[in-house]
């Protein structure tokens, strides 16, 4: 008996700490976790009961002290409507609106002559003291309500990236870059803020041990503000520069895949949509968009022969400036011969037939398989939607051309970002990484998540990646320009590209567009950073390759990363 009595008081005093805790938590949900939605829902009922708070996780940069700054995030304004059917004088409701808040005349009146309607919005985005100045003339039929709405702090700063918001059918929802991709993480059960009590506690409870359930957060991003605006100037300067189409540039750490920085031109301000006349801005050209890359594959081809055995550094061929493969002729990109050259001097000099030499020595099948373990062929992983796969169908090809024209990044088509993760191997070991921009996902209920991906698969042989940055480091020192742009104490690996842009259709390249593309890293046995550059259609006096219109750009970015990390010298 009396160990029965026991077993009962044990038994209530554990029901006793179970609610005290669920009243805690439930507390803990209701003050901290909703109380704002809670507080700008009890304001809008005296105006507009039937509205529901838009709520949406917020986007942060993070610098590289680790501070967080918003990058997307709601901001709360006023919204402007009209009961139509109580309104009595309209047009001296106008004038009187107006004088306070510009509206368009013929607009408010259609909208006032709908007397069957009890609610019409006039103004959404109001500003608090124009608000105020309005809620003051107490006028019938006009309503002014607090509301929400998503607000980009930074303009246009990384827009592509982060992205925005649209209706999808009558919800809104994240339509582009981060906003889309984590929807399901930043988008809010704005339908009913009254949940059942035990059904919202062990919903909880169930979404901390399943991670495929919706679970609401914000997100932390990789992106380092004052990087990323760096990089965006440069890439400015080259669009206006140049008067090219269309130009974009990332800033990665090739070891993990971080990405930095992501930018491309034209952009767009998140916050001034309406100004906007083709959706196909909002879209990430670096993710979605496939290019024939030309020269900056020459190192993976070299990379291949180097790793599999068929060539080293001082390999040499006779350089006769064309070759003819199955009855089509391609050649340098002067027509020049050279005579007996190496491996070194086919890099320093970019030559087309040397890289043929290459591919052709290691034949068909082994090329196109180092080609296809790079990862051209496939997508990312990048957390960026609608992501592209490389166009690669010539790599299965009977015909030896096909393969000679891959062999200088002609003829197969990559992304920006597909390509970048294909040459971030040359420099980290010979690794493929996934890259990815998000680094942290603070959930609402008060825990967070760390943002980690597994090491890819190996492509090439550690020694094959220091041998080919060694090989990079010595065009930048001695070939680049003709060795003018050697930075004294940092070893930087580095390649341009300059490739035909081909006709639609197949029908052969312009003789006139190249997109012009350049990439590097450094420190280049240990790097820190990988920077990709290109920019479509250059034009103007000086710009016929990518050694004059990009490598500029490129070290301004180098020495600007060495001085904002202050990355020792490592020679």
């Amino acid at each position: 008996m009396k160990q029965s009595s026991v077993n009962r008081i044990r038994f209530i005093a554990f029901c006793v700490i179970l609610i005290v805790a669920i009243l805690i938590l439930k507390l803990y949900m209701l003050q901290i976790v909703s109380g704002d939605d809670f507080r700008l829902k009890a304001e809008r009922q005296y105006l507009q009961p039937s509205g529901n708070v838009f709520d949406r996780g917020s986007i942060f940069f993070q610098t590289k002290d680790n501070n967080l700054i918003g990058a997307a995030i709601l901001k709360t304004g006023f919204t402007l409507g009209i009961n139509p059917k109580a309104m009595i004088d309209p047009e001296k409701t106008y004038t009187k609106l107006n004088a306070i808040f510009p509206i368009e005349k013929k607009s408010f009146m259609d909208k006032a002559s709908q007397k069957e309607l009890l609610y019409s919005i006039i103004a959404k985005k109001v500003d608090e003291v124009p608000a105020q100045k309005i809620q003051a003339l107490k006028l019938t039929g006009v309503l002014v309500y607090k509301d929400r709405y998503r607000f980009y702090p930074s303009g246009d700063l990384s827009a592509n990236a982060i992205g925005l918001t649209g209706f999808k059918g009558d919800v809104l929802a994240g339509r582009y870059g981060l906003e889309s991709y984590y929807n399901d993480v930043l988008t809010r059960n704005t339908g009913s803020l009254y949940k059942n009590f035990f059904a919202e506690i062990f919903s909880n409870l169930e979404k901390t041990v399943d991670n495929k359930s919706k679970f609401e957060g914000d997100i932390e991003t990789i992106i380092e503000p004052t990087v990323e605006a760096f990089l965006e100037k440069e890439l400015a300067d080259i669009q206006k520069k140049w008067s090219s189409t269309s130009t974009g540039g990332i800033i990665m750490d090739p070891m993990t895949g971080e990405i930095y920085a992501l930018g491309n031109f034209p952009t767009f301000n998140p916050n001034a949509l309406q100004n906007e006349k083709n959706p196909g801005i909002f879209s990430s050209p670096i993710v979605e968009n496939v290019y024939e890359m030309g020269s900056i594959i020459k190192p993976l081809t070299m990379a291949a022969g180097i790793d599999s055995g068929t060539v080293t550094a001082s390999t040499t061929y006779n350089d006769k400036g064309t070759l003819t493969l199955n009855g089509s002729k391609f050649s340098n990109f002067d027509g020049k011969a050279r005579g007996v050259v190496n491996m070194q001097e086919v890099l320093n000099q970019s030559l087309n037939t040397g890289v043929a030499f290459v591919a052709g020595k290691m034949g068909n099948e082994l090329f196109s398989d180092y080609f296809k373990k790079f990862g051209l062929g496939e997508e990312t992983g990048i957390d960026m939607p609608n992501e592209t796969p490389g166009l690669i169908d010539n790599l299965n090809s009977p015909r030896d051309i096909e393969y000679a024209t891959a062999s200088f990044g002609q003829g197969i088509a990559m992304s920006p970002i597909s390509t970048l993760r294909a040459l971030s191997a040359l420099s980290n070991g010979g690794y493929l990484v996934t890259p990815h921009l998000v680094k942290k996902i603070d959930y609402k209920i008060g825990v967070s998540k760390k943002i980690t991906y597994e090491k890819g698969s190996q492509v090439i042989k550690p020694s094959t990646s220091a041998e080919i940055s060694r090989m990079l480091v010595t065009v930048v020192d001695k070939a680049l320009l003709g060795g003018t742009m050697k930075i004294t104490n940092y070893s930087v690996a580095a390649k341009t590209g300059t490739a035909q842009i081909a006709k639609p259709g197949g029908g052969g390249y312009y003789s006139d567009k190249y997109l012009h593309s350049f990439f590097g890293y450094f420190p280049a046995y240990k790097p820190r950073f990988i920077i990709f550059l290109y920019t479509i259609e250059p034009k103007g006096v000086g710009g016929d390759f990518a050694s004059h219109t990009l490598t500029s750009p490129f070290m301004n970015i180098v020495k600007f990363l060495i001085n904002y990390y202050k990355i020792p010298p490592d020679r």
